[in-house]
């Protein structure tokens, strides 16, 4: 996929102070999952639909997780309120399910359809 998402060494360099001390075990490259954080967010995709150069789906979705939860991202705003022009970025991660009954709401039992409805 040619059209990946990759944080250059400057924004690297900047995000740096952000993540939390590796302790223990060296972690996976923090660019590159934080690259694949970024394009599955601004693509609408599942952590499953992951293209393969990010790395396993399951490590990008637990460090996501873990990074959330430690408020990494909440901190992270502050970069965006110190750009010249400033402005909101928000991300929605909800989805809407719709319940099996839900296409029979205009029709009665049987699934005939109701007379004169609208």
């Amino acid at each position: 996929m040619s059209n990946l998402f990759w944080l250059t060494e400057a924004q690297m360099t900047r995000l740096q102070p952000f993540f939390p001390k590796s302790h223990g075990k060296p972690r996976v490259d923090d660019r590159r999952v934080l690259s694949s954080i970024i394009f599955i967010n601004r693509n609408g995709l599942r952590w499953c639909d992951a293209p393969k150069e990010y790395g396993p789906p399951k490590t990008l979705y637990n460090r996501w997780k873990r990074w959330s939860d430690k408020g990494v991202f909440a901190r992270m705003d502050g970069l965006a309120a110190e750009a010249a022009v400033p402005k909101t970025v928000m991300i929605d991660a909800t989805y809407l399910k719709a319940h099996r009954t839900a296409t029979s709401l205009r029709s009665k039992k049987g699934g005939q359809a109701t007379r004169g409805a609208v």
